[in-house]
């Protein structure tokens, strides 16, 4: 069965549209975490949005239910119009359980194998010390990222991970999420690496997820 972990990024005022519409889908999971954009004043200038409040709204569904899902949003929430928010499908490879997997898919019965990861954008999740995601983003700016969105966090980390490595996740962190193309994923990983990685003041350590859908992304000229 094809199944799919379905992030929203938008303005906190959309949080109910979302969890509406998961509802007429009947998908049980829905989860709302409260961000903040990432866009700088120029960009906000030029495409003449304002600097709101971010929700990442994420929940669970099959592939069919998944495309409903974004059909609705386009209708709905517009979001396929660049400044209303970003919705993608990251695959999901397993779950633990058959009762679980009942929970998520609705009891629906399981078909098909593994997805394909093979996909032309990733979601770059940076995790980095409270304080520097402007750093960390400018980083990613340099090597084309457009933008991105930041949680805030509190870590988990062992003791072993500072000692061997020079990280410690065991205080307060911000996690940034960036949507790439998979051509710039490479480069804005070792951006941030570079500049901002692990050993600086920003300690940031970064990994990336296979994207299945997006829609939202601002369409960049080839020029």
């Amino acid at each position: 069965m094809e199944l799919n972990y379905v992030i929203s990024i938008t303005d906190r005022d959309q949080i109910q549209e979302l969890a509406a519409l998961f509802q007429s889908l009947e998908l049980n999971m829905g989860l709302a975490m409260l961000g903040k954009g990432t866009a700088t004043s120029e960009q906000l200038s030029i495409y003449g949005l304002s600097n709101t409040e971010k929700a990442i709204v994420s929940t669970v569904a099959d592939g069919e239910s998944a495309r409903q899902l974004f059909r609705a949003a386009k209708r709905k929430l517009f979001m396929d119009i660049p400044g209303n928010g970003i919705m993608l499908t990251v695959p999901i490879k397993s779950v633990g359980g058959g009762r679980t997997l009942a929970y998520l898919t609705g009891n629906k019965t399981p078909a098909g194998g593994a997805p394909d990861m093979n996909f032309e954008h990733e979601l770059i999740i940076a995790v980095l010390n409270e304080g520097y995601s402007d750093a960390v983003m400018d980083a990613a700016r340099t090597a084309g990222a457009g933008g991105g969105t930041v949680l805030h966090a509190r870590g988990t980390g062992t003791k072993q991970a500072e000692k061997f490595f020079g990280v410690s996740l065991a205080e307060e962190k911000d996690i940034l999420y960036i949507v790439a193309t998979a051509q710039q994923k490479a480069a804005i990983m070792t951006a941030i690496n570079k500049t901002t990685g692990a050993g600086t003041k920003a300690g940031a350590i970064c990994f990336s997820l296979p994207v299945s859908q997006v829609i939202g992304l601002r369409k960049m000229d080839d020029n």
